[in-house]
């Protein structure tokens, strides 16, 4: 069955360009599917088209009926005042509504006990059963701690929130609402490495069908099964993840630019042999032009094929100053807090020229605190950091910041770096900045491209000792790739915080993982740590098993026939207490309030019982 599908899809906005061009593609239930391409080809204007908040040109969209479809990226407008548990709620209204009807329905059977009622409210106390009416603050729960939404954050205005926390809130809200069709727009931006996988987790058991536009090419290989590519307007298709994408695009280039070379060789024979035809029709042969005007046609279809263009590598590289020395960086026993709150503390640590260190952790764990010490921004309030006479250190920040926001790039590089007007602009041109880019103030610059106009500046130093706070959080993947082309000869020691798990296991050879304010110092790339941190979670509960199987048995009293029979008729009361329970049910189907009272009831009862049944256990052995 088919879920979305988007026959020869037309949008422009631009006169004369077309940023969607007749694309046309279809997705049947259940796939989970990567829309890929350069930032600007036209992806999130399609999801916009998908969900109707732009209308198309031309073409058609074609939802499968009575499917529900939900966009990551759209944030509805809440009732002024909403918390964030109430938006959270708000995805559960049909069942609240259920309940209010239920509970006018027993009212109403108060006064009117007709067979009609009854049914009506049997029909809808199934109805709430079966949508998960009773696990409505179980699932809020699981979902909210998932996505990294704390107690805290349930409590506070939906409208004081950030950019990012609404879209945490949102994806939580879509998700709780079971939602059909997922378009996720980005949906990993901000989320930390554990929300992160959550969010994996939660999609590779959806049985919906998602669509999804992300830079996180860790995630796309994990989640997708196919992926569309938007390419000049039109869709290219690829059976499998991005890493299959990758090798199958470069594969397709590859015989592209064969098929190209081989007509252009086909393009050189066949003129010269029409030249000759011609000169021999002059010499009275007049039957040979005919020949030469065929193959001077065939000449011109041969030449309307472009030759393919490959996408263009960084060819730049960090100047580096070779460094002699032993330790890079010593912390002595560092601790780091605000108010009441101790982010880190006692962190002992060495760094030696060379290392590729991944700094790892949840939001709110301290890592860009920890780098902005190793600057020197901040103050440790206990211990002490030190770096070694020769090294020389250079940050990008997560945030990029110019000291003159109304300057252009180019006059940014030339009273920055200090270089010649032509050496900046080379430089910026490595970097995507070119032609008028160039004279863009660089306060007017996207995240991304600040990031990249702070890398290019970057590289004119000579450094030997390199920190990147998030470098790869506002790059599109093309520029990411741009960023490890870069670093990929940089030898030096490199210290990175990074939830980009791509990018992690690409450099890290060493790996500082924060959590509950200590360093896990793990020493390989981030695919061991993981199969590391696996193993021992593994020991752990094996060490638990162990410690509670050693655990002496309680020696059976010899006399202890009386603890036996009283805990039998303990099993016995609670026993009946329950059947009386179940009994008042059936008597109270049309109360919605009684039953909720008495399956709260219940469920304590049941709880006493199973500690019944394992002290009578305990006695019997």
């Amino acid at each position: 069955m088919i879920d979305v599908s988007v026959r020869s899809l037309v949008k422009s906005f631009e006169l004369g360009k077309n940023i969607l061009d007749g694309l046309s593609f279809t997705v049947t239930a259940g796939e989970r599917v990567g829309i890929l391409g350069h930032n600007g080809c036209g992806k999130t204007t399609l999801f916009r088209i998908l969900v109707g908040e732009l209308r198309a040109d031309e073409g058609d969209v074609m939802i499968a009926p009575s499917k529900r479809l939900g966009l990551i990226s759209q944030i509805p407008v809440y009732p002024e005042g909403w918390t964030t548990e109430q938006v959270l709620k708000d995805a559960h209204r049909h069942l609240y509504r259920i309940a209010e009807q239920m509970e006018e329905l027993s009212q109403e059977m108060e006064r009117d006990s007709s067979k009609a009622l009854l049914a009506e409210y049997d029909r809808l106390q199934e109805d709430f059963r079966r949508l998960g009416g009773y696990d409505m603050d179980t699932d809020r729960s699981r979902v909210a701690n998932g996505l990294d939404i704390s107690p805290a954050m349930l409590h506070q205005r939906f409208d004081s929130l950030s950019g990012g926390e609404k879209t945490r809130v949102n994806l939580a809200r879509l998700i709780l609402e079971d939602t059909d069709i997922l378009l996720l727009d980005e949906p990993t931006n901000h989320l930390d490495l554990h929300a992160t996988e959550w969010l994996e987790d939660y999609l590779l058991g959806f049985k919906g069908t998602v669509l999804v536009i992300s830079h996180d090419r860790y995630f796309l290989d994990k989640v997708v099964q196919r992926s569309i590519e938007i390419d000049e307007g039109k869709a290219e298709f690829y059976s499998g993840n991005y890493s299959f994408y990758v090798e199958e695009r470069q594969r397709r280039f590859e015989e592209k630019l064969k098929k190209y070379e081989k007509d252009q060789a086909k393009i050189e024979q066949l003129t010269r042999a029409a030249e000759q035809m011609h000169l021999w029709a002059f010499m009275g042969n007049d039957k040979l032009h005919k020949r030469a005007f065929s193959m001077e046609k065939r000449i011109e279809k041969l030449s309307q094929s472009e030759k393919p263009q490959e996408q263009r590598k960084l060819n730049v590289k960090f100047k580096q100053r070779e460094f002699n020395g032993d330790e890079v960086l010593v912390m002595e026993n560092v601790s780091k807090g605000f108010g009441d709150r101790t982010l880190f503390s006692d962190l002992s640590l060495t760094v030696t020229g060379g290392e590729r260190i991944a700094l790892i952790g949840d939001n709110g764990t301290g890592k860009s605190t920890l780098v902005k010490l190793i600057m020197g921004e901040e103050t440790p309030d206990s211990g002490y950091l030190y770096k070694g006479p020769a090294v020389r250190s250079a940050y990008l920040p997560q945030h990029v910041r110019f000291s003159v926001e109304e300057r252009s790039a180019l006059d940014t590089m030339l009273y920055d770096c200090r270089c010649q007007p032509q050496q900046a602009r080379d430089r910026l041109a490595a970097f995507g900045f070119k032609g008028e880019d160039v004279f863009t103030p660089v306060g007017a610059l996207s995240g991304g491209e600040k990031s990249r106009l702070r890398l290019c500046m970057l590289m004119g130093s000579d450094i030997n000792f390199l920190i990147l706070d998030e470098p790869t959080n506002h790059l599109d993947i093309a520029s990411r790739e741009w960023m490890e082309d870069a670093l990929s000869d940089y030898e030096q020691t490199l210290l990175f915080v990074s939830h980009d798990r791509y990018f992690i296991e690409k450099f890290a050879t060493r790996i500082w993982a924060l959590s509950d304010g200590k360093i896990t110092d793990f020493r390989g790339g981030y695919e061991a740590y993981c199969q590391w941190k696996s193993r021992q979670q593994v020991y752990a509960q094996a060490e638990k098993r162990q410690e509670k199987e050693k655990k002496p048995k309680p020696q059976r009293p010899k006399n202890n026939d009386k603890a036996i029979a009283r805990t039998e008729r303990d099993i016995q009361r609670l026993e009946e207490k329950i059947a009386g329970l179940d009994q008042l049910a059936e008597e109270n189907g049309s109360d919605y309030q009684k039953l909720m009272e008495i399956a709260a009831e219940k469920e304590t009862l049941e709880t006493e019982l199973m500690e019944l049944y394992e002290k009578w256990e305990e006695l019997n052995q």
